[in-house]
């Protein structure tokens, strides 16, 4: 699956709310769904919002976010993960969405994408030059008699060739797509044969009196069928179910080994080895298995070992070893890194402890009724695209910052390089994209990170995701040394 991004910032709008329609749809979706559960309406609210901007847009994902309190990222995450979502303007008359699928391909939808190319544009997903069309490729769409098709909004046009297909986008970039008529575009209704019906094609109704008479016969065993002339004719059995095979395994005349002997051949021999499974039920004990008496289990004996075996062991842990071993431990370890284990019976507590949830509602609740496994959002009213609403801390910008930045932005960041850039990558640690990344924040020569203190290396670090690596490989001790050695030597 192919890697969906939102579409530049230049072209998204500033905001987005629902018309007065589309609001009350809403309000009707949400309620559609149980207490608790109404972030289930997040596709049908995003493709509502498709429906009117004719795209989904950073706008729309916020306004969808806030709507069911859902986190930002959760919502980003469907509308990026579904291609039924348009994350980029399409065309403000039609949207050509062309199957490319097996059965589509077969029967020339390659044609109908060179089409697309030359009438609209290029490349897919992109506008013609006034904006009113557009197209991409997609899976199938459901109609694989009527191949090649295509969709357009929400209708499909089908049996197409490459002429039909320029006339109908011709058609839509004029303004009159309503003049087509949406389905097959030949000779046919639906999706049944080209050509014509070739069976089902007589309803009964000219059999009159005599078709009726017959039915009664029809019931009682194989059923005369007509042969078009008025004339009746006896059909044997179908074989159609049957294997069609020569092989002598199949010979019916071969007899199977259960048919072999006669049923009365050993008829005596079995008789005088049966056994009457009532015989000797009148005696005592009867129905009971085992003997009388249980003989000798050494249980007792075992019992007493590991009665010894546990007396032995509580003597050794509670001699002065092992207060010698615990003094030596306080000496060691501080209290303070001690473990806050509540005691020694702390353990037990911990481990019959009912982590799941379930001790929270009533014995008996049926698991479809509790609400322990229920998900309910975080804060998610300052969510956004941007920056949050409090604004980001002063010096920072939630462009290049965390939400908690640590160590202090480096000054002398450079918009571009003075003069020829270093090769940062002699740095170690620093490969191509780190170098690219760098390059990005402004940095660019090594006197840049020379002249950087730890707080800014931290500041540096962090914003890399780094996880402390350019403090351990000692960048700045790194950059003088480079920064200092002539052309084509150092590090």
């Amino acid at each position: 699956m192919s890697v969906r991004r939102l579409a530049e910032d230049s072209v998204q709008p500033a905001s987005f709310a629902f018309n007065e329609a589309n609001a009350a749809w809403a309000e009707r979706a949400i309620a559609r769904y149980p207490e608790g559960r109404q972030q289930s309406a997040v596709i049908p609210l995003l493709m509502r919002a498709q429906e009117q901007d004719g795209w989904v847009t950073k706008a729309a994902i916020e306004h969808v976010a806030d709507r069911l309190a859902m986190p930002l990222i959760r919502v980003l995450e469907v509308a990026t993960f579904y291609t039924q979502f348009q994350l980029k303007p399409v065309g403000t008359r039609a949207h050509v969405q062309v199957c490319g699928t097996t059965p589509c391909m077969l029967r020339g939808s390659d044609e109908l994408k060179a089409v697309c190319r030359k009438k609209i544009h290029a490349e897919p997903f992109h506008l013609n030059e006034s904006g009113t069309l557009s197209w991409e490729e997609v899976e199938c769409l459901g109609a694989c008699v009527n191949a090649p098709m295509v969709m357009i909004f929400k209708d499909t046009y089908e049996d197409l060739t490459p002429e039909r297909l320029e006339e109908i986008i011709d058609a839509f970039g004029r303004g009159e797509g309503e003049s087509i008529l949406p389905g097959p575009q030949i000779d046919r209704r639906g999706s049944a044969p080209i050509g014509g019906l070739t069976s089902l094609t007589d309803d009964g109704a000219d059999e009159g009196a005599e078709g009726e008479a017959d039915s009664g016969a029809a019931a009682e065993g194989a059923p005369p069928q007509g042969n078009g002339a008025g004339e009746h004719v006896s059909m044997p059995p179908s074989k159609a179910g049957r294997p069609d095979s020569d092989a002598a395994e199949t010979d019916p005349s071969l007899k199977s080994p259960g048919d072999v002997a006669p049923q009365d051949k050993n008829e005596a021999a079995e008789q005088a080895a049966s056994v009457d499974p009532a015989e000797g039920a009148s005696r005592p004990g009867a129905g009971h298995t085992g003997g009388t008496e249980a003989g000798p289990t050494g249980a007792a004996e075992k019992d007493d070992e590991e009665t010894k075996n546990t007396a032995a062991l509580q003597d050794r842990t509670s001699g002065s070893a092992v207060s010698q071993g615990l003094a030596a431990e306080d000496q060691v370890v501080s209290p303070k890194y001690r473990p806050d284990d509540g005691g020694p019976d702390a353990g037990e507590d911990r481990g019959s402890a009912d982590l799941t949830g379930r001790d929270q509602v009533a014995p008996g609740t049926p698991e479809a009724l509790r609400r322990s496994d229920d998900v309910t959002a975080g804060p998610v009213i300052d969510d956004s695209f941007d920056e949050p609403k409090g604004g980001a801390p002063a010096g920072h910008s939630l462009e290049h910052d965390g939400p908690n930045p640590i160590g202090r932005k480096p000054e002398g960041l450079l918009a571009a390089p003075e003069g020829e850039k270093d090769d940062l990558k002699r740095i170690k640690g620093v490969g191509p994209v780190l170098e690219e990344k760098l390059n990005d924040l402004g940095v660019y020569h090594f006197r840049q990170i020379a002249g950087w203190d730890d707080e800014e290396l931290v500041w540096i670090d962090d914003h890399l995701n780094f996880r402390g690596r350019a403090i351990r490989d000692r960048w700045i001790e790194q950059a003088r040394a480079l920064a200092s050695a002539p052309s084509g030597e150092g590090a």
